[in-house]
């Protein structure tokens, strides 16, 4: 699992018009696929690819279940867990995904790395 610094994942996929954008969706899902031992879970180049082909409805389904699975990664941790899934889909829904990928991203950073 990789740490990577939010502001940053943000101003690439802007610099580079979205380009880093999917590789941080990939990259994001497969480490929270990871983190919560989910195995048979889609990876994030399918999650991707779904998303595009069904216009983002399945994004919003990748939303909800991406709280999900933090909530499951944290409980594994014994760290206290909140149900962020209505959070991500609502982020989701609104145009604000960045947001949402980024407080996910954040959710991953203190997993990997919990003193910081």
């Amino acid at each position: 699992m990789q740490q990577r610094n939010i502001p940053l994942a943000v101003v690439l996929s802007i610099v580079t018009c979205g380009i880093y954008y999917i590789y941080w969706f990939i990259c994001v899902t497969n480490e929270m696929n990871q983190l919560s031992n989910q195995s048979g879970a889609p990876s994030g180049g399918l999650s991707f690819v779904l998303t595009v082909v069904t216009c983002n409805i399945y994004g919003l389904y990748w939303a909800f279940k991406m709280g999900e699975k933090v909530d499951q990664a944290k409980q594994q941790r014994n760290i206290p867990s909140s149900n962020n899934g209505i959070l991500y889909l609502v982020l989701h829904l609104v145009g604000l995904s960045f947001v949402t990928l980024a407080l996910i991203q954040n959710e991953i950073n203190s997993m990997v790395n919990p003193a910081a």
